[in-house]
């Protein structure tokens, strides 16, 4: 008997270990493995080398493909952020019903109850060149011709991941400020605090947690994509993400784990430090 209460804690936990081992180790330790393997071109054989690291790193359009790929982040991050703190700050505070809250914050995943694909799609018949976008500026006189930037360029791909992420930054800020004392604002504006300090000093610093996990959520989300990329910059620009799609339709296993893994630690590093400047334990 006693010996059986040894064993079950080891029982309990068992199934977990094993989806975390089937389905987190041991690929991502096939993938570190496959990124040592020689490549010739065409074939590639088990081997222990550097060179595709190496060719990584001297390459200028790798690293102009990464540098390109921070750049997604940084504007995602910030439009996201200017997006949704304004948003879940009109919720937690001036919306006063509970019920009026959800109803409002249900509205806003109305986006989310059909696909992703779907939704970008959604975006070229509005941007193109014939587009609703371009028409309505011709007819209201902006220009008189159309515009050919609003599709197949960094601007689209830029507008269609803030449509499709913004949501994560909203959630995670709404949570944040709904735990907020309101006995802490009174007493602020009751002291005379203006709302600019009240923002700074109160507000900001409690829904800090929020802003950190929708980082994180939009760091990873980016920081993968290729599909976004693919689509909405017609194939001109590029992305870490869609790189490694493009090497593996090639069979170019080796360089795409190489890519993958740098991937994977790049964004681990970003996350380390989102979580090292804000402590979210109070979220979770």
């Amino acid at each position: 008997m006693k010996k059986w209460k040894n064993i079950q804690p080891y029982l309990l936990v068992a199934p977990q270990t094993l989806v975390f081992l089937l389905f987190l180790v041991i690929p991502i330790a096939a993938i570190l493995m496959v990124s040592f393997w020689e490549f010739t071109g065409y074939s590639m054989t088990p081997a222990f080398t550097w060179d595709n690291y190496a060719a990584i790193f001297s390459s200028p359009v790798y690293l102009a493909t990464y540098i390109n790929t921070f750049k997604f982040v940084a504007i995602v991050w910030l439009i996201t952020l200017a997006i949704a703190y304004p948003i879940a700050y009109f919720l937690a505070f001036h919306v006063t019903s509970l019920r009026w809250q959800i109803v409002l914050f249900l509205i806003c995943t109305i986006p989310f109850l059909t696909s992703n694909i779907i939704r970008m799609i959604s975006w070229i018949p509005f941007l193109g060149r014939e587009g609703v976008l371009n028409q309505t500026l011709m007819a209201l006189g902006v220009t008189n011709q159309p515009i050919e930037m609003f599709l197949f360029s960094d601007f689209a791909v830029v507008l269609v991941m803030v449509h499709l992420y913004s949501l994560f930054m909203i959630a995670p800020i709404f949570n944040s400020m709904m735990r907020i004392d309101r006995a802490l604002v009174a007493a602020a504006e009751d002291a005379g605090a203006s709302g600019w300090q009240i923002q700074k000093e109160i507000i900001l610093p409690l829904a800090a947690p929020g802003i950190a996990i929708g980082s994180i959520f939009i760091v990873t989300l980016v920081m993968g994509e290729f599909a976004t990329v693919r689509l909405m910059s017609g194939g001109q620009s590029s992305s870490v993400g869609y790189l490694i799609r493009t090497q593996i339709g090639s069979l170019q296993y080796p360089m795409a784990a190489a890519n993958a893994v740098i991937l994977l630690l790049v964004t681990l590093l970003l996350v380390f430090g989102i979580l090292r400047a804000v402590d979210i334990r109070k979220e979770l």
